[in-house]
């Protein structure tokens, strides 16, 4: 056995605490999960059953923690796992998984199975068996603190245009701001017009924000690997950002993976709990609505739809936010099937849209977002994830769908009042 695998089977075993014992124990294998997730739907291949993909880590469990299978083992009729199957499984695992949790929602028996997905990824990662896209994009976030290697200068960049056209500087490493601001790589360099939208929002409601010049990426690609320590350290560097300036409140840009990766999983991750709060920004942006501090001077015309990712709304709990902020600019907005919690994933989650092997096979599962698509024909369709919106993005045009893409925080802002109103003018 080479160390390399050893490594991988001590990972497997550290991971298969009482939680994932309960769980394979419980396991009826009763399909249901099969029929949760849209890899399956769309193509009727019974390996990607979520349950069938967690079957290596099934047999470590069984091997080493059962009665029977220690005694299969001992007796060679229970073989030990390869480097040649986890290399066999490693598609299954990081192409054909988005870790967006539908599974999970339908178990009959609660097995979490997105939860055994990412322990399942922390062995494949271990036994040097995770893809190459997305391993590479783990070093850059590590090396340069953004996994499409994206440094302060391109972020200065942005910045200064974003200045030149609004008017007004865009503050950054200011002590003891309220808010500090994250964004993700690809609203960075894809859709830079997210900057634009925010600091216009913010300045609107008069916020006291920042921008932090050694943490100002939100992407966790230590999470999507399955590598826990690089996942901290990415993790202590927002912290640790965070609390140098002293801001109160450190807000999650238009990216699911984000906000789940730092709000819910990052203090286990680091042990300990944050000296702030953490808001997506469309929490924050609800919270502004609220106490009357944005306000819109029309509505879009068109039929418009809500594009819910799954991290945000199904792991994270986002789900009122966003419709209450459509609300205000929306004349017909009309829910997706299966909308909610319950939405169908874009198909680019998890790190699979990081994976250029998994390109063919997301492209071809959308069509259950097209399905979706099709029975309301929508003008538009609106999120609040810039994966997502890359990806849906993609796929429209790989199916010839002619339906723009569009940010909520980016639609909010081109409703703004151009001046504020005073109190007389609110109704």
């Amino acid at each position: 056995m080479t160390a390399l695998l050893e490594r991988s089977l001590t990972v497997f075993k550290e991971h298969v605490d009482a939680t994932v014992a309960a769980f394979f124990s419980s396991c009826v294998r009763c399909g249901i999960c099969a029929h949760s997730c849209l890899f399956y739907t769309e193509t009727k291949a019974v390996e990607y059953t979520p349950i069938y993909r967690l079957e290596p880590m099934r047999r470590i469990w069984f091997q080493e923690y059962t009665v029977l299978g220690r005694i299969l083992k001992t007796l060679k009729l229970s073989p030990p796992i390869s480097h040649e199957e986890l290399s066999e499984w490693e598609p299954l695992i990081y192409d054909s998984c988005t870790l967006c949790g539908r599974c999970s929602m339908v178990c009959p028996v609660g097995n979490d199975i997105v939860t055994m997905i990412r322990k399942m990824r922390e062995g494949m990662a271990a036994a040097g068996h995770a893809p190459k896209g997305l391993v590479d994009a783990t070093h850059r976030a590590v090396k340069t603190g953004s996994p499409m290697g994206v440094r302060l200068q391109a972020l200065q960049h942005q910045l200064e245009h974003v200045e030149q056209e609004l008017g007004f500087k865009i503050p950054v490493d200011v002590q003891g701001a309220e808010y500090m601001l994250l964004m993700s790589s690809m609203e960075i360099m894809n859709f830079p017009e997210f900057i634009r939208a925010v600091a216009r929002l913010f300045k609107y409601a008069d916020l006291s924000w920042t921008i932090a010049s050694n943490a100002f990426e939100a992407t966790n690609s230590g999470v999507q690997v399955g590598v826990s320590d690089i996942a901290a350290e990415l993790v202590e560097r927002v912290v640790n950002a965070a609390e140098a300036l002293k801001v109160k409140t450190v807000i999650g840009p238009e990216c699911g993976h984000a906000y789940m990766a730092l709000r819910w999983e990052g203090p286990n991750l680091i042990g300990r709990p944050y000296r702030f709060k953490v808001l997506h920004i469309t929490e924050l942006l609800d919270q502004l609505r609220e106490a009357r501090k944005l306000r819109t001077h029309s509505r879009d015309v068109r039929s418009l739809t809500y594009h819910d990712p799954c991290q945000l709304s199904r792991r994270g709990g986002v789900t009122k936010p966003p419709r209450r902020l459509l609300n205000m600019i929306c004349n017909d907005f009309v829910e997706l099937p299966d909308n909610g919690v319950m939405n169908w994933c874009c198909g680019a989650g998890g790190g699979v849209s990081t994976n250029e092997r998994a390109d063919q096979l997301r492209l071809q599962v959308f069509t259950r977002k097209k399905q979706q698509l099709e029975a309301i024909k929508p003008d538009a369709v609106i999120t609040s994830c810039s994966t997502c919106r890359m990806a849906l993005e993609e796929a429209l045009d790989e199916y010839d769908m002619e339906m723009p893409v569009l940010s909520l925080v980016e639609t909010l802002a081109e409703h703004l009042l151009e001046k504020k109103p005073n109190h007389s003018e609110i109704n």
